[in-house]
């Protein structure tokens, strides 16, 4: 292949970077390969209109619109979120508020530990003996923050 031949396919490969970062996008997920690949088109459509430009001009037009599809693309997410079934899936503490957890170490002075499913957490709260059942009220900087069950209901 000539010298000659590889700059006539210059758009070409700009869009087969395209293509390549699309599917990227499809099968690495959390990866948002959508805006630099809509970039790489709009180089590939530029070179097909104006061959010839520099590598560096092209690498800019890249980065630059790069840049505006990423900017387009956060405020289209901001103005249209995402709506998930649970918007907790990854905040494990958070999905513990409410849960009724058993205390494994006394709680003394505020602060002891409760088992939660089959772990154990800090925890502070109120006065409470191994065994106590208690119920998740917060969470900070790891450590759950619990309080007495009311007493049952007489029958």
């Amino acid at each position: 292949m000539t010298s000659g031949d590889f700059t006539d396919n210059i758009p070409l490969m700009w869009l087969v970077i395209a293509v390549l970062l699309g599917l990227a996008e499809l099968v690495i997920p959390g990866v948002f390969a959508v805006f630099p690949a809509i970039a790489a088109i709009v180089v590939g459509l530029t070179l097909l209109v104006a061959p010839g430009l520099p590598a560096a001009v092209q690498l800019l037009t890249f980065a630059v619109w790069s840049a505006i599809a990423v900017g387009i693309g956060r405020r289209w997410y901001r103005e249209y979120p995402i709506e998930t079934a649970d918007p907790l899936l990854n905040d494990r503490a958070a999905r513990l508020i409410g849960e009724i957890v058993t205390v494994t170490a006394p709680i003394e002075g505020g602060r002891g530990r409760v088992r939660v499913g089959d772990g154990e957490w800090s925890a502070q709260g109120p006065e409470a003996a191994i065994g106590e059942r208690m119920r998740v009220v917060a969470c900070t900087a790891g450590v759950l923050m619990v309080v007495a069950l009311p007493p049952p209901c007489p029958p």
